[in-house]
């Protein structure tokens, strides 16, 4: 698997439906698309020169469904160092012919096997090797790293004149394959995870079947150096770094796995008791389910080792091992639909697993929410609705609870962490938790008249199901005695009619009837509505629940401009 996500590029409408095909195969791939020409895409482009050089710069694989010239000549002035490069490769506009362009020695040609795989063509492959021997030698498969690329290309020169190899160690993807294997030959194929050294005539592949136990949520990285240079195992066969679930959030974990570029995973107590009871201490309980393999023998091992290592008879998949670090983002999708969402809030719906929240809010997520397990709720379930989300992510999920708006404003955010408070359960230790801002309402609702909140201002609830209304009296008096603008959430509702009333009856006391009220209902949604009244013209039917009120300041202004709009603002100069 690639450890970036590809790109898939198009350029039109007609090219979607193919694109969302390829897609099907490259977990985590994004579909670009060009503004104007489609719709539905991940993300829209209006550049397209300037976004596939900021893709390839940026090391992303790039699948363009357009012809093969506009991509070579786009690119053609960053090709430099074909070891570093993204895999490019061009697709054409009817599916019929994959052909791979650059990328090499970062797995190009398997790529557009996959592509052609499911399009049921055949991969435009020109690679003299690849084509001859069945295999790529340059571009070896998951779970495998060449250690020395920079002597292939003679070696495979001398394969293709004539040479035998003989094959230490072993790798089905070369045993399988119909490269010239003589246990005599001249030339060598070493699979190993130990360290050794390579050379023109050796070449040298690292399988990742180490697993790496910790148990010390402080080791150090000096102490894994350590563990492999007494084990003389080589980093580059490292596959993933387990340890206990109890100790999943420990930053020096996740450092370890980061320096070694390989993913952690977690075992719960109960996937390690069988070999605890065993008699198995815990570093080597982990290490064993991780491999089902043999432990590391160090020449003088720590009495009581926190960490060790032990090795797989075939390379480790760690998607299917333990469970990673749940993941648990609280989102704000903006008042609207795609077009308020930050790229942040799309880049994590784009990678979540389950999206939790209520229908409208889900709904609101469009496209971004396609292959996500959805969790509805009622609207008033907050609570309920926070527990299930952490208890979801606690089980290695990378969930996603959304709401409108902002998610730190009368919204989940604030749900989410009361329940991590009041609530709490060990299991949920182990999530990382991160909040995604949005553009909040009253953001949204003032932006459709002008600037309302250009001067101090705050947000109110009316809301006195969770507040006593005496609160929020005291509150609006303060605010409108401190001539703040007022945002006011959560006007009116079937069951709550008369605290509007109230509201407008309080700020009156201290502003004048024909103080500007913005009413911004649905802003963003199908039916959007905007209206400037006066204050003495607010009453219960002037909103409900999805109307954002702004009630202005003593300073706070109308304009009416030449084609009969009205603006309103309020100055950034208090008179």
């Amino acid at each position: 698997m690639m450890k970036v996500a590809p790109a898939v590029v198009v350029l039109g409408q007609n090219s979607v439906a193919l694109a969302r095909k390829i897609i099907t195969v490259l977990p985590g791939a994004k579909l670009y698309g060009l503004a104007g020409r489609t719709s539905k895409v991940d993300v829209s482009f209006t550049n397209f020169g300037d976004t596939l050089r900021e893709l390839f710069t940026g090391g992303t694989p790039i699948i363009g469904i357009c012809a093969a010239g506009i991509l070579i000549r786009t690119l053609a002035p960053l090709i430099s160092d074909k070891r570093q490069e993204p895999p490019v490769l061009a697709v054409a506009e009817d599916g019929s012919v994959v052909v791979p362009l650059l990328g090499g020695l970062n797995g190009v040609n398997d790529l557009a096997r996959r592509i052609a795989e499911v399009l049921e063509v055949k991969p435009a492959i020109t690679t003299t090797g690849d084509i001859r021997f069945r295999t790529a030698l340059l571009s070896p498969p998951p779970g495998y790293y060449l250690a020395n690329p920079d002597d292939a290309k003679k070696f495979i020169s001398d394969l293709l004149a004539g040479a035998r190899v003989k094959l230490l160690g072993t790798a089905p993807w070369l045993s399988d394959s119909q490269l010239p294997i003589d246990s005599e030959g001249e030339l060598t194929i070493q699979v190993t995870e130990r360290l050794v050294t390579p050379s023109a005539n050796c070449l040298v592949y690292h399988p990742q079947t180490v697993a790496i136990a910790i148990t010390d949520p402080n080791v150090t990285l000096d102490s894994i150096q350590q563990l492999l240079a007494q084990a003389q195992l080589a980093p580059a066969s490292i596959a993933a770094v387990f340890a206990p679930l109890s100790i999943a959030a420990s930053p020096a974990i996740h450092n370890i796995a980061d320096t070694y570029g390989v993913p952690t995973r977690f075992f719960t107590p109960s996937q390690l008791e069988p070999l605890i009871t065993e008699g198995y201490t815990l570093p080597e309980a982990i290490a064993l389910t991780a491999t089902q393999g043999q432990l590391i023998s160090l020449p003088s091992p720590s009495s009581s080792p926190s960490h060790i290592a032990a090795i797989s008879p075939q390379p480790i998949d760690p998607n299917t091992i333990g469970q990673p670090r749940g993941r648990l983002a609280i989102i704000g999708t903006g008042p609207g639909g795609l077009q308020w969402m930050s790229p942040e809030v799309k880049e994590i719906l784009t990678s979540a697993t389950d999206l939790v929240g209520y229908k409208t809010y889900l709904d609101l997520v469009g496209s971004l929410a396609d292959g996500k397990q959805r969790h509805e709720s009622d609207n008033r379930e907050e609570i309920a609705r926070a527990t299930m989300a952490l208890d979801l992510a606690a089980t290695g999920r990378y969930v996603v609870v959304v709401s409108s708006g902002d998610p730190g404003i009368y919204a989940m955010a604030a749900a989410v962490f009361e329940v991590l408070d009041y609530h709490h359960k060990p299991e949920w230790d182990s999530i990382d938790i991160h909040v995604a801002p949005g553009i909040s309402a009253m953001q949204a609702a003032s932006a459709t008249i002008g600037a309302p909140l250009g001067h101090d201002f705050c947000a109110i609830s009316l809301s006195d199901i969770l507040k006593p209304w005496s609160i929020i009296e005291q509150r609006i008096a303060a605010a409108a005695q401190a001539d703040f603008v007022i945002a006011f959430y959560n006007p009116v509702s079937r069951e709550r009619t008369w605290q509007l009333t109230e509201a407008r009856n309080i700020l009156l006391q201290y502003r004048k009837p024909t103080t500007p009220v913005v009413l911004a209902r649905n802003v963003g949604r199908p039916g959007q509505t905007v209206k400037v009244i006066t204050l003495d013209q607010l009453a219960a039917d002037s909103a409900d629940m999805r109307t954002v009120i702004i009630v202005g300041s003593t300073q706070t202004r109308t304009i009416r401009r030449s084609d009969g709009s009205i603006s309103v603002y309020t100055p950034r100069r208090y008179k």
